[in-house]
């Protein structure tokens, strides 16, 4: 039996390879040629561009010079992906440092607990009323929908499969996810309408048109959750004697509790700051109302758009000051909704 002995040359597989401070060098030149090109009169979104392209081409082109297609096809590669990740983060970090320039000063003790009930010119008024009216609203709108969501997602894994009816309710959850929000307040509208008083317009009407909007994503977040639990689980469960019903109560739900809790959550922060079926159901009012079934009722998202409406230096102020606040709900929800997830979160026994 003989071997064969392999020789390679360390230096044979590292060439044409580019220095550790390449890339720097290479975005350090882009920066430069960008803002040259903004110096000479270039705006500043082309000058940004000129700046990515030369990034991305030189970078790449480099590498191929070394005669080396393999690290310059990655280093294309690699410069796409950056440049699209900063394409999506670059407006996000934006907008958040504009709101918080902006709604920052408008941040005090009275803001938050004073309300705009007879506020005239520059008399000091807040957000309260419409804090209490989204909380109220949003809480409703749970109450609606994650029981329909998971009831929904439930018989879709467990008692639905390849049955024709659970086929049309995911097609018809599927069009309700593209639903505009306005269609789902206009919806919402019609039916009190109809059964109650043309006029109505109160807090149930914007929770039901809300929970419109979330049954979709808690049906499919809870679906998705309830399939990654094993199928190993359900049979030793039902191999013990235990009922299907009792299984999907004690042994399933409990396994997808993290997911399915992590899931509502973000349907939530994804309907809180909808304003056009609030505005077309729940209405405006500069009071406190805490009657989700009488009267009008105040949102965030509508004092955010009312206040803006008004085209003074106050308006303005008090909107960006609710946008503030409506941005940190909705981060505190999404921070609630991994910490939650990792609570209830299966233990893998490690």
């Amino acid at each position: 039996m003989s071997t064969t002995t392999v020789t390679t040359d360390a230096g044979t597989l590292r060439a044409g390879t580019l220095p550790s401070w390449a890339p720097l060098a290479v975005a350090g030149l882009s920066v430069a040629l960008g803002a040259l090109a903004w110096i000479l009169g270039l705006s500043v979104v082309l000058a940004v561009l000129l700046a990515i392209v030369v990034f991305v081409v030189a970078l790449p082109g480099w590498s191929l010079a070394e005669k080396n297609r393999r690290a310059a096809t990655d280093r294309l590669v690699t410069a796409l992906i950056w440049t699209a990740f900063s394409v999506a983060v670059v407006p996000l970090v934006w907008l958040i440092a504009l709101v918080v320039k902006e709604g920052f000063a408008t941040l005090s003790p009275e803001f938050l607990t004073y309300s705009m009930r007879g506020v005239v010119g520059d008399e000091q008024g807040g957000l309260y009323h419409a804090a209490i009216g989204t909380l109220l609203v949003t809480v409703m709108a749970a109450l609606i929908s994650v029981p329909i969501g998971i009831f929904t997602a439930i018989y879709l894994v467990e008692y639905g499969k390849k049955n024709r009816l659970a086929k049309v309710i995911t097609f018809l959850v599927d069009v309700m996810t593209g639903i505009p929000s306005i269609v789902a307040g206009l919806f919402a509208l019609a039916l009190f309408v109809l059964l109650i008083d043309p006029a109505i317009r109160w807090g149930f009407g914007g929770a039901v048109a809300l929970s419109l909007l979330m049954v979709p994503t808690v049906v499919r977040s809870s679906e998705e959750m309830l399939r990654l639990v094993p199928d190993d689980l359900r049979e030793a469960s039902y191999a013990l004697g235990v009922p299907k019903w009792r299984t999907i109560a004690k042994v399933v739900l409990p396994t997808a509790l993290g997911g399915i809790v992590t899931g509502v959550v973000l349907a939530i922060s994804r309907v809180i700051g909808e304003t056009a079926p609030l505005l077309v159901v729940a209405g405006f009012t500069d009071s406190v109302n805490t009657n989700l079934f009488e009267d009008r009722m105040m949102t965030l998202p509508v004092y955010i758009f009312t206040q803006y409406a008004n085209a003074t230096e106050k308006g303005y102020a008090y909107a960006w000051g609710g946008a503030l606040v409506l941005i940190i709900i909705v981060m505190v929800l999404n921070l609630a909704a991994r910490l939650i997830g990792k609570i209830f979160a299966p233990k893998t026994g490690r």
